[in-house]
């Protein structure tokens, strides 16, 4: 009998007094580069596609402009803007001592992870010439959420270099 009124208030216990526990994905964004082997009038080239994700973007930039809790492709759209500029000015790159690179963005989508929607955005890194090592500085997110890492990958060629961006490793170095 013990065993049954015991078993009885686990049960209420599990049923009637449950918290409602969501469960919240990491912070991530995905940054990926390919070096461009063709030599586009002595420039140094680097493809790049950086996915963010929106549910991270809309708590820093307020993108559900109805509130309804969901993102339409028109509020992003209306909003592309805004994403490039904060996105943007948390990323950078340089090349051989003293030369900074340019980010050229060229479009901006919606891409689809397991985790929900990211935004998508396109872009080229343009050195004036190929640098020995192009030098890459993060930092998206790490002031409102330390726990924020990028996944970065880089191509070239036959070689891929990988790293996670965290605050601890905002900066590396790339052989070229």
């Amino acid at each position: 009998m013990k065993i049954r009124v015991a078993a009885l208030i686990v049960l209420s216990t599990l049923v009637l007094g449950t918290t409602v526990v969501q469960a919240h994905s990491a912070s991530d964004a995905y940054l990926s580069l390919t070096v461009d082997s063709g030599n586009r009038r002595g420039m140094f080239v680097v493809h790049g596609q950086w996915d963010i994700a929106l549910r991270d973007l809309d708590f820093v930039l307020k993108l559900d402009d109805d509130g309804d809790g969901r993102l339409s492709w028109g509020e992003v759209r209306h909003h592309q803007a805004a994403i490039e500029r904060y996105a943007y000015a948390s990323l950078g790159f340089s090349g051989n001592p003293g030369e900074a690179c340019v980010i050229k963005p060229t479009r901006q989508l919606i891409d689809d992870h397991a985790d929900g929607a990211y935004a998508a955005l396109f872009f080229d890194v343009v050195c004036r010439q190929a640098p020995l090592k192009l030098h890459l500085k993060y930092n998206l997110f790490f002031a409102i959420d330390p726990s924020h890492r990028g996944i970065f990958v880089m191509h070239d060629g036959a070689n891929i270099a990988t790293a996670v961006l965290s605050p601890q490793n905002d900066v590396i170095d790339l052989t070229i």
